[in-house]
């Protein structure tokens, strides 16, 4: 049984295929665009995408220049379906591993996207965190759903 203190879900419908919001979570450019919350940059440091390697990701507040880093390591990988993954901060005053758990089921108009991060370390308010996804979600809509045409 998972704490609900220490737990987010979020649950949306975007515009796109459910390989393309697939790709989105495994491909380092994709990854440094839409993840990092507004106010953030991101750089993804190195990455192995597939289960039993991950990659390992720092955001940085472009105000301050203020950095965290951390690690993720995946669990599942289901193409366009799921996506299960665990992080850990490089910082020492943020103990613990989060699991993230991403389900990719294709409707009528796109895909349907759940979200669950469970095992928020207690030093981070939730509300901070659902905020943060609220904001990765629609960087993720702004890069998956529009249809480019090819050689454009």
């Amino acid at each position: 049984m998972t704490d609900s203190k220490n737990t987010v879900k979020l649950h949306r419908v975007l515009r796109a295929p459910a390989e393309r919001i697939y790709k989105a979570f495994l491909d380092p450019d994709a990854l440094a665009r839409w993840l990092p919350p507004y106010g953030f940059t991101g750089k993804v440091h190195e990455i192995d995408a597939k289960v039993g390697g991950g990659y390992r990701m720092s955001f940085t507040n472009f105000g301050t220049g203020n950095a965290h880093s951390f690690t993720a390591n995946y669990v599942e990988l289901t193409p366009g379906e799921l996506i299960r993954y665990t992080t850990k901060f490089d910082a020492p005053g943020l103990p613990g591993e989060m699991t993230n758990t991403i389900t990719l089921r294709e409707v009528l108009c796109g895909t349907e996207i759940s979200v669950v991060q469970e095992g928020i370390p207690d030093v981070i308010p939730t509300e901070m965190c659902y905020l943060g996804w609220q904001e990765s979600l629609l960087q993720l809509a702004n890069l998956v759903e529009p249809e480019i045409p090819e050689g454009a």
